[in-house]
């Protein structure tokens, strides 16, 4: 087990290689000058060749990949030119908002989606497997952002059970039930997508594992259907549906941008979403590759689980 672990640690280091890589080069291939867009109406060429030279614009393409790189590895991500800030304080800042909220949904649909699959998979062809199936498929097919314009109708405005948009009340806000208040609607409406396809997966996993030979053999024991499901059926299955939370965590995370858009929520994606239209160059390089590191580091951990809970791993 330790020599799998190490090797998925080693491999790490050539993802994060190749993951700042793409994400400078995609930068680095939208049209238009970073410094033109900056400066606005003082683009004059002067301007334009100051701000050039503090971002490095002005070197080969290479040579501003390297230099980037080197000041990355030693925990400089650069100055955001717009904010007038370092860019990784303004990251990690914005990255706390989108960890609760992407932390809360996932959490909420690796949850529901655990048990929705069990049931479905148990109760297969029942009036219970046949809702879930439908609940499952409408949350699936439909897009996040409309479904999150709904909610907003529905329980912001109509029934006005949750406020519509913001992290804390404006006035006489902060607490833990204030958060939670806020929270609830953009955490459901992130959530119902990875909960679709967790419950599928789920209930796949569980329907092959419920027709091999050891289940058999421990209902011939005597043992209780609960026992039956729920210490060896279920524990089999999540081997499987493991590797899938980790692969909706990246889900999540990318789809924080659009709720987080339409929540205003104060959070990761939010804040890409307005650099990238003032084309604050280092701030969207830097809150890119930390949102892709902290996937990889997320998939890493769902690895790790998954090893420990298989036998066939642990050899």
């Amino acid at each position: 087990m330790w020599s799998y672990l190490l090797k998925r640690l080693l491999s790490i280091i050539p993802v994060f290689i190749g993951l700042s890589l793409i994400v400078f080069l995609i930068m680095a291939m939208i049209p238009g000058n970073p410094a033109e867009a900056l400066l606005g109406a003082w683009a004059t060429p002067e301007n334009v060749a100051r701000i050039n030279q503090q971002l490095r614009l002005d070197q080969p393409l290479y040579r501003q990949y390297l230099i980037w790189a080197g000041n990355i590895l030693h925990g400089d991500f650069g100055r955001s030119y717009v904010l007038n800030r370092p860019v990784l304080d303004e990251v990690l800042q914005r990255l706390s908002a989108t960890l609760v909220l992407g932390g809360s949904a996932l959490l909420l649909s690796t949850v529901l989606g655990l048990l929705a699959g069990t049931v479905s998979a148990v109760r297969q062809f029942g009036w219970g497997d046949r809702l879930i199936t439908l609940l499952v498929l409408l949350g699936i097919s439909l897009p996040s952002f409309w479904i999150g314009l709904l909610m907003i109708m529905l329980f912001a405005v109509q029934l006005q059970w949750f406020p519509a948009s913001g992290m804390y009340a404006i006035w006489g806000g902060g607490g833990w039930l204030d958060l939670l208040h806020h929270l609830a609607l953009p955490a459901i409406t992130l959530a119902i997508v990875a909960t679709g396809v967790i419950a599928r997966l789920t209930r796949t996993a569980m329907l092959e594992v419920l027709r091999q030979d050891f289940i058999r053999t421990a209902r011939a024991k005597g043992l209780s259907e609960r026992k039956v499901i729920y210490r060896h059926a279920f524990r089999m299955a999540l081997v499987s549906v493991i590797p899938v939370i980790g692969i909706q965590a990246g889900f999540v995370l990318g789809g924080a941008v659009y709720i987080e858009t339409v929540f205003q929520w104060p959070g990761l994606g939010a804040m890409l979403v307005k650099a990238v239209s003032t084309r604050d160059l280092l701030l969207v390089q830097g809150g890119v590759l930390v949102a892709a590191a902290a996937y990889v580091l997320i998939n890493l951990c769902a690895d790790i689980l998954q090893a420990l809970l298989d036998p066939r791993l642990k050899s």
